[in-house]
């Protein structure tokens, strides 16, 4: 009730009212901009980072991401990290083709994860995971990579199933 009597039911209210709406109408029609071709890399990244591209029914996407190759990278993945900008990930390279099971020990980032067939075709995205959560997160079927990406950015850009993700890794980069 106090915020509701600070602000008023007269004149001014409908004003901050109009102002907030066109204010978060500017900030959704400027975020595609979030995903411009130059992408920043991520100050906190800790692997060697890597232009990846993804192709959504809404556009195509750049991303940066850290290349988690060997298996005490893909241990570790983002446990730990408290933050990652917008158009950066972390992909994990498994080297082989079998269903996945993904966590979030030690993991304060929610995440969506992105399971992703051999040839760069989404299998699966896992949208806004628990952080610290020790609760499985199946592939759901045979993959070989896994993007991980801040929890609500597969939304932001439309990324579902059957979605392609360009990569070298892929053998489909641009």
């Amino acid at each position: 009730m106090r915020l509701v009597s600070k602000l008023g039911f007269g004149r001014n209210a409908f004003l901050g009212v109009g102002l907030a709406l066109i204010l978060a109408g500017l900030v959704v029609f400027a975020a595609p901009d979030i995903f411009a071709k130059s992408v920043a890399l991520d100050p906190n990244a800790t692997l060697p980072q890597e232009e990846l591209l993804i192709e959504t029914g809404n556009g195509k996407f750049h991303f940066s991401a850290e290349i988690a190759d060997e298996a005490h990278e893909r241990s570790s993945g983002l446990m730990h990290r408290e933050q990652m900008l917008p158009t950066h990930g972390m992909l994990f390279d498994f080297g082989w083709n079998e269903p996945v099971i993904m966590w979030m020990k030690n993991t304060p980032l929610a995440l969506d994860m992105v399971f992703i067939r051999e040839d760069g075709s989404v299998a699966r995205v896992a949208s806004n995971t628990v952080p610290f959560s020790l609760e499985h997160i199946p592939s759901g079927e045979p993959v070989a990579f896994v993007l991980e990406l801040n929890a609500g950015i597969a939304a932001q850009i439309g990324l579902k199933r059957g979605d392609v993700i360009r990569h070298r890794l892929f053998g489909n980069a641009e």
